[in-house]
């Protein structure tokens, strides 16, 4: 068994949860304004810088708005913020997504698949199928949930590296924490194996060239964690 190294959150860190929290819960409701940095720090008995510093940072989050010479404002998070956010609300509810923002992850997973598939259509090789094939085997030699899903967001961060727009990749990655969350959850739900047959069924739609077939896979298979018998849902 391997055993991972701890560390205590710096008092940014705590900062920064804590009024996520506040925020989240509705203590602190949108358009309220803060406590100057000052009052905020002896408060929280930390120093402003820590409280400057964690302001900064929620404020990139979209959960505050700072107006020059006015103050600090709680801003509206779903309209300002950003994938950050997403995994701050995920945090929040304990490790778990909410239906909608389930619902909509897997909705872009979907688009950027269906670009991917299309982008790789006028230059798909041998070698990026066996580059993929490798990927594949990573899931199936997998011994836990989370070395799966691991393996599965390698099978398409590699397809969309494949497809050859330099984007795609980049975009593919920021959603590694949300994705690599719902991946793990299909695992537990529905095992190893049944993502392993998934991605081999795209897998040999790309190696045969059966590119409609691969772009219907893809709708069809999160269709049917959206909508149909495969739900990842937690209520």
């Amino acid at each position: 068994m391997e055993f991972t190294k701890l560390c205590s959150p710096s008092l940014k860190e705590l900062f920064i949860t804590q009024l996520e929290h506040m925020i989240l819960s509705g203590k602190l409701k949108i358009g309220e304004k803060l406590p100057p940095e000052r009052q905020l720090a002896e408060a929280m008995q930390v120093s402003r810088a820590v409280v400057n510093g964690g302001i900064t940072e929620l404020e990139k989050k979209g959960f505050l708005i700072i107006r020059p010479r006015v103050g600090t404002f709680v801003a509206d998070y779903r309209q300002n913020g950003t994938l950050d956010t997403l995994i701050s609300i995920m945090n929040y509810n304990g490790g778990r997504f909410r239906d909608e923002e389930i619902r909509s992850i897997l909705e872009v997973r979907a688009a950027l698949g269906v670009l991917a598939v299309q982008l790789c259509r006028t230059h798909f090789t041998e070698q990026d199928a066996v580059l993929l094939q490798n990927r594949l085997n990573e899931i199936q030699n997998a011994t836990s949930n989370e070395m799966a899903a691991q393996a599965a967001f390698g099978f398409h961060h590699d397809l969309a590296l494949v497809s050859g727009n330099t984007l795609l990749p980049l975009i593919f990655q920021s959603f590694k924490v949300p994705v690599l969350t719902l991946w793990e959850r299909f695992c537990t739900l529905y095992g190893i194996e049944a993502l392993y047959r998934n991605t081999y069924s795209l897998w040999t739609h790309l190696e045969q060239g059966n590119w409609e077939d691969a772009i219907a896979f893809i709708n069809h298979s999160l269709d049917t964690t959206i909508n149909g018998s495969r739900p990842i849902y937690y209520d």
